[in-house]
């Protein structure tokens, strides 16, 4: 082995493999006994197009470019497709595309280019689709139905609505199945006999994850909806998922005991119990519709995805009352799942595996990859290993972490010398990151940067009470953590002291740029990596955001909000950054405008301290693109390169005081 400066060791893994690895399949569903999902394309602008499993085991693209299988409800999107197989046993589709937001309806056995189904709005992207349902009876998709009646990001309604499937172009309509009552709307299952819809539903100031109602109403012959009624949740209960059994027994996935763990309503009678209850999360936090974390097998035995930290999958045998773990190499199931008689299919990945598509027979429990396997692009010698790790916080908390030194099989670090570290921060904040393959992460830990993922106070999958912690302390709770987590690598020697960074977008862009202006962080980091970011609390609410998250500020800080703002908001103490830090920005981002990242620049002007921003066009809250991707992670190596001292890449970063 080569001794090399650490940060500075030649690695296969370039931007171009970090770009190409970008995104996974998603959205799986059956269609007859065939199934699809939706699959990224980086290099293709980053749309999202629909890919077939055929009974033969090939694999085909049912939509080539420029079409986009992408919603836009809530911005953080849903499930955008769904198929089923017509009387002449060909299969029909209904997509939502991204450019339009429309729902268009593809025979791609019988047509060229799918057709719009639903009408065209008065204002770009005004109707937006979400979570569609196919009723063959009536040839109609039923869908979440997200309304934007004026020029302002909360000017909007959402009901459930059906669309003719027969009706398209200008002769397509709209028939609303419920009223507007609720804010939000999510998960529409009609029962096995179509005789009944059950839906979660909530209400502003509440986000899916504090509280939510299990509604069901009665379809009526001719269509309609009929006694809407709460049947569970509510009252401080989150339910995240619900299905349907075959005898009509609703089953759901709500949070009463503390964990997101399955039970059992009879919507008739309203008896209910539990279904299994255990010190394990079964569902997560709502933020895509139409995320499925358990099916309902055909003989009745239940596969779930759950675990504390992680997600694994198991099969409930409904008769011997017990979970049975499906065995693989895989660590981690995505809240992907979709059920074809007592089969399932899955996402599922490892430290060492992308997600690929999982067959799991779910009477054997045998599991096997079925579509985008794993290939190795490098060896394996120079992809990174998680250690997971538990750190103490304030108070002697219990923080969770997964800990990646640095790993190269030609290099080590100079005699005596402790390799820098990034702090890398999830976004959400209600969210938790997990020990799964990231190409971006194994860029910079085979080039000798060790990087440490931080489950500060506040992520999922440790149960309510773990990530209720946030409530009215973000910018405190997850700041500490993060440190204390740092801090810690520090003192048993890990990592350099003196050469620790932090990173993170979205919330976690908050959360790095609250570290370099909080007085519980100073002196920790080095430099900051900060994308699209949250940096003014008191413009991150109201009309200054999208209308999902307008309100989720005053759980996440607390009231009076002009006063916490002023306390916690980087913008307002900008005169406190001390260290260089990059800004990456997309600008097209309806969720965290670009704005914010213009008045910190404002802020920051002249004061010395060195720094960059990179705009993106075309790009939106996260990055998509290939030649975005490839940007920003260089953007970053260069930043390290430039403060922890090591030779860099060829890239000029223009840091400017």
């Amino acid at each position: 082995m080569k001794r090399s400066p650490y940060g500075a060791w030649e690695s296969p893994v370039d931007t171009g493999l970090v770009a190409a690895s970008d995104g996974r399949p998603g959205f799986l569903g059956a269609v007859g006994g065939e199934l699809w999902w939706t699959e990224p394309r980086p290099t293709e602008g980053g749309r999202r197009t629909l890919v077939r499993r055929k009974e033969d085991g090939t694999t085909e693209t049912v939509l080539a470019a420029p079409w986009n299988v992408r919603s836009r409800v809530h911005e953080y999107g849903g499930r955008p497709w769904a198929g089923a197989i017509t009387e002449d046993g060909d299969p029909v589709v209904v997509f939502v595309n991204y450019a339009d937001q429309r729902l268009y309806v593809h025979l791609p056995e019988r047509w060229d280019e799918p057709l719009p189904v639903s009408p065209a709005p008065e204002s770009p992207s005004a109707l937006r689709w979400s979570e569609p349902v196919i009723d063959l009876e009536r040839f109609e998709a039923w869908a979440v139905l997200e309304e934007h009646t004026g020029p302002n990001p909360t000017d909007v309604r959402r009901v459930i609505a059906a669309v003719d499937l027969c009706l398209t172009g200008d002769d397509a309509k709209i028939r609303e199945l419920t009223d507007d009552s609720y804010r939000f709307l999510a998960c529409p299952r009609v029962s096995p006999s179509g005789s009944a819809l059950a839906w979660i539903a909530w209400n502003h100031p509440h986000m899916p994850w504090d509280e939510t109602e299990l509604r069901v109403a009665e379809i009526a012959p001719d269509g309609t909806l009929a006694g809407a009624a709460t049947v569970a949740g509510g009252d401080g209960e989150s339910i995240a998922q619900v299905e349907w059994t075959r005898d009509g027994t609703l089953v759901f996935a709500g949070d009463r005991t503390g964990w997101w763990n399955l039970h059992w309503l009879d919507p008739h009678t309203g008896e209910r119990g539990a279904v299994l209850e255990a010190e394990a999360e079964f569902a997560g936090p709502l933020w895509t519709l139409g995320s499925q974390w358990f099916q309902i097998l055909a003989g009745g035995d239940i596969a779930a995805v759950h675990g504390k930290g992680e997600g694994r999958l198991g099969i409930f045998d409904a008769w011997e009352r017990k979970m049975n773990l499906v065995e693989g190499p895989w660590t981690d199931w995505a809240a992907g799942l979709t059920a074809v008689g007592d089969r399932v299919y899955g996402l599922a990945a490892s430290p060492h595996t992308g997600y690929e598509v999982v067959e799991v027979d779910g009477r054997t429990g045998a599991a096997g990859v079925v579509a985008a396997a794993h290939t190795d692009r490098v060896d394996p010698a120079y992809l990174p290993v998680p250690e997971h790790r538990t750190f103490a916080g304030p108070g002697g908390r219990e923080i969770h972490a997964h800990v990646y030194p640095p790993r190269n099989p030609d290099f080590q670090g100079p005699e005596g010398e402790l390799p820098p570290y990034a702090v890398w921060v999830h976004g959400g904040p209600t969210s938790h990151v997990r020990a799964v393959l990231d190409m971006e992460l194994a860029y910079f830990t085979s080039r000798g940067i060790g990087v440490v993922e931080v489950n500060y106070g506040g992520s999922t999958g440790y149960g309510r009470a773990y990530r209720e912690r946030l409530r009215e302390a973000w910018g405190e709770v997850d700041v500490e953590d993060c440190a204390a987590v740092a801090r810690s690598l520090a003192a048993e020697g890990s990592a350099d002291p003196s050469r620790i960074a932090i990173r993170g977008g979205s919330a976690g862009g908050w959360t790095a740029a609250a570290s370099l202006t909080s007085p519980a962080a100073r002196g920790v980091y080095a430099c900051a990596v900060v994308k699209y970011p949250i940096l003014d609390l008191s413009l991150w609410r109201g009309d200054d955001t999208h209308d999902f998250e307008s309100q989720y500020v005053y759980s996440l800080v607390g009231e009076p909000l002009e006063e916490r703002s002023a306390e916690r908001s980087p913008v307002h103490h900008a005169d406190r950054i001390e260290v260089p830090f990059i800004l990456l920005q997309g600008l097209e981002d309806e969720i965290c405008p670009p704005a914010q990242a213009d008045l910190l620049l404002e802020r920051i002007k002249g004061r010395g301290v060195p720094h960059a921003y990179r705009t993106y066009e075309g790009e939106q809250h996260g990055f998509r693109r290939a030649e975005t991707i490839a940007d920003a992670v260089l953007a970053e190596h260069a930043l390290y390169a430039e403060v922890f001292g090591f030779p860099g890449p060829e890239f000029d970063l223009e840091l400017r005081p």
